[in-house]
């Protein structure tokens, strides 16, 4: 009985992550608290990160024609150097103050959409300071703590951009951070042989999840998508904000 919960879960956070990689907003980061249900975090986030990395393949075959240049050019560097951040400090930096600062972060920006503005104002310019600022949060947050999307977009909601160049972009942003911190964290141990050979069994569904995802937010209507994001983000975010002051305590 133990067995098929685990695996009954597994499947479910690989789809999970699947779906998030097909553009459904937030679903991903629900992943390793799902498998934090049968195992520890970290052992999740090492167990899931492979999952990731093929997900994100097909995720980059969807959306190859549906992404902003720009974004990318400015989000990316700034995360690459939160990653190397994250791996100098590992040991010591506590992951609950991360993972309180970034739900802090994030229900503070959702919280401002929600009240003071609709979501979908008047778009903003991709601003090359501001944006190296968010992505290095954005690496950072996603090395220590998985929670690389509050940070990320913060930056990117204000932006204006359409819902698939949106789901695109961080689509891309996203594959390119999983991939540079699949060193790092064999270097720390957190990838293993027995790891591997699971996720070669889960991307079976993170991958049919891919496509169930993009075929949704095809469908879902613009304004529809982004009050999802935001409302998600607020919910994520006091999730955060629970396991990091539990963490802390």
């Amino acid at each position: 009985m133990d067995e098929v919960w685990f695996w009954g879960l597994a499947v479910l956070a690989a789809a999970l992550v699947g779906m998030g990689k097909g553009g459904v907003p937030i679903v991903g980061m629900l992943s390793v608290p799902v498998m934090a249900l049968v195992m520890s975090p970290v052992m999740a986030a090492g167990m899931l990160l492979p999952v990731y990395v093929v997900s994100d393949m097909f995720g980059l075959y969807a959306y190859r024609h549906a992404f902003d240049r720009r974004v990318l050019a400015i989000i990316v560097p700034g995360a690459v150097v939160g990653i190397g951040i994250g791996w100098a400090t590992a040991s010591l930096v506590p992951e609950a103050a991360v993972t309180l600062l970034v739900g802090v972060i994030g229900l503070a920006f959702a919280l401002n959409l929600i009240l003071r503005r609709p979501v979908g104002g008047e778009p903003k310019r991709p601003e090359v300071a501001p944006g190296l600022f968010w992505g290095t949060v954005t690496g950072f947050t996603s090395f220590v703590s998985h929670a690389g999307a509050p940070p990320y977009q913060v930056y990117t909601l204000p932006l204006g951009m359409p819902k698939a160049v949106f789901a695109g972009t961080s689509t891309i942003a996203f594959a390119v951070i999983n991939a540079v911190k699949l060193v790092p964290y064999y270097a720390l141990g957190q990838l293993s042989l027995s790891n591997l050979k699971m996720a070669a069994v889960l991307a079976v569904p993170a991958v049919v999840a891919v496509f169930a995802g993009v075929r949704l937010v095809k469908v879902m209507p613009e304004r529809l998508f982004f009050r999802l994001v935001t409302w998600a983000l607020a919910l994520i975010s006091l999730k955060l904000i629970w396991d990091g002051a539990r963490g802390l305590i």
